[in-house]
């Protein structure tokens, strides 16, 4: 008798509402028992009667209950499986509003239902600190990283796009001058080359399943750009396979890796290593991550000067702010032996990177970082016009900030625009430059 009754009501609420349309207080209030009642429906399992209701209202004024209204009709395609529709729509809301951390939650369980465990831990890491989630779904969270850990298996990616470039040869120009018996003698510095390329990045990884906590990852990696300069263009390949344990907070893996580089289309370098890569939850705001890599360096054309090896530590922390807005923090130190300690140097770094999903689908993140080089042995340069020993030390900063829009999803990447503004200062003059650069990338969306 009640269903019957409550079936009735639906049938003639639509006429309530829209005969109120010209008072807007009385429409507001018959559309929000109209959305709690197809709320009760979906709560129900009755999917036919609560679609009746939402799709025969017209858009809301009230913008509340207008997302409330889409976040029905998402839940509703969930549960029927219709995955790729329910994922539309989560989008679309948090384009309106990002902060919504029960529906970040719902897209990222989405997202693990087809398998895009990447897309899922993004959105499932700020989800996690969002404070208006009943205590039942913060529970699942570490369970859901867990899952995620245990099936993230393989992973493919890619971004390309142009790169523009003032100062590509990253000189300061200028006149080198030396007193000599026969007076002053001078030369030209290289002045800065501006140059228009394309970037390239991809690679992908795959886990075997060896046991429920043990893998066996795979990965290569590629990195190039081509510019119109063509002896600057860069290309990048290395490739890695080890052993990869997780558990229930975090993960660990042991990898070798080789390398090989081209430097305007010539033999450069290459190199053979391994690393150790661990990551941990510390709660469900904070997780961080420590990296080690050590690699032999054999150069093509200089070894008897470059070769040598590298040793690197890199810590990472990635904690979200709330359920749109993050940060990334980063510091390490590098370590490269060479044959000719002149070459031989101590290379600190750190960055903080802030990151926020707007509204609208704008994303936005700033990151100014620092790297220091420090060199072992003194070399000859030319300073206030006479010769000296110097041991090189550096300072080069750089600040970048990204600017993307997720409502221009093509086939799943959105364009995105970097500005970054480098300096380096240096105690040798002649090794000081500063950089502007603009590139236009397409990025996969997440």
């Amino acid at each position: 008798m009640k269903r019957g009754l409550l079936i009735l009501i639906i049938l003639i609420l639509p006429n309530v509402v829209w005969a109120e349309l010209n008072k807007e207080k009385e429409f507001i209030v018959s559309a929000l028992d109209a959305v709690k009642l197809a709320g009760k429906f979906v709560e129900h399992g009755d999917y036919g009667n609560a679609l009746q209701i939402l799709n025969k209202m017209p858009p809301l004024q009230n913008a509340s209950l207008e997302i409330e209204r889409w976040f029905l009709l998402a839940q509703i395609a969930s549960r029927k499986n219709d995955f790729d529709t329910a994922i539309d729509i989560y989008k679309k809301i948090l384009n309106a509003q990002p902060n919504l951390a029960r529906v970040r939650f719902d897209l990222a369980v989405c997202y693990m239902k087809i398998g895009q465990w990447s897309r899922a831990d993004y959105h499932l890491r700020l989800a996690m600190s969002g404070k208006d989630l009943p205590n039942n779904i913060k529970n699942l969270m570490n369970y859901y990283r867990y899952i995620i850990r245990q099936n993230k298996n393989w992973n493919i990616w890619f971004n390309f796009g142009a790169a523009p470039d003032n100062n590509i040869n990253s000189s300061v120009g200028g006149e080198e001058c030396v007193m000599t018996m026969f007076g002053k003698m001078c030369r030209q510095l290289p002045d800065p080359v501006s140059a228009i390329g394309f970037n390239f990045s991809g690679g992908g990884d795959y886990e075997f399943k060896l046991s429920d906590q043990w893998r066996w990852k795979s990965n290569t990696d590629i990195y190039t750009n081509v510019y119109n300069q063509h002896n600057f263009d860069d290309l990048y390949l290395s490739f890695g396979t080890g052993l990869r344990y997780i558990w229930s907070r975090g993960d660990v893996g042991l990898t070798t890796i080789g390398a090989r580089r081209w430097y305007g289309w010539e033999e450069y370098n290459w190199s053979l290593g391994a690393k150790l890569d661990t990551n941990y939850d510390f709660n469900r705001k904070l997780s961080g991550s420590l990296h080690f890599r050590f690699m032999n360096n054999f150069y093509d054309d200089f070894g008897e000067y470059l070769d040598g090896q590298t040793y690197s530590a890199t810590a990472r922390l990635f904690y979200s702010l709330n359920s749109s807005m993050y940060l990334s923090l980063r510091s390490g130190i590098e370590r490269e032996t060479t044959k000719i300690s002149l070459y031989s140097n101590w290379r600190p770094s750190a960055a903080i990177g802030f990151g926020a999903e707007l509204p609208y689908g704008i994303h936005i993140y700033l990151e100014p970082s620092i790297y220091m080089a420090f060199y072992d042995a003194p070399r000859w340069t030319i300073q206030n016009d006479k010769f000296s020993q110097i041991i090189e030390h550096s300072y080069t900063t750089r600040y970048a900030i990204s600017i993307s829009n997720n409502k221009l999803d093509i086939w799943g990447f959105v364009p995105t625009l970097t500005f970054s503004y480098t300096k380096r200062e240096s105690n040798i003059w002649q090794r000081e430059y500063n950089k502007t650069a603009i590139e236009f990338s397409m990025q996969q969306r997440f």
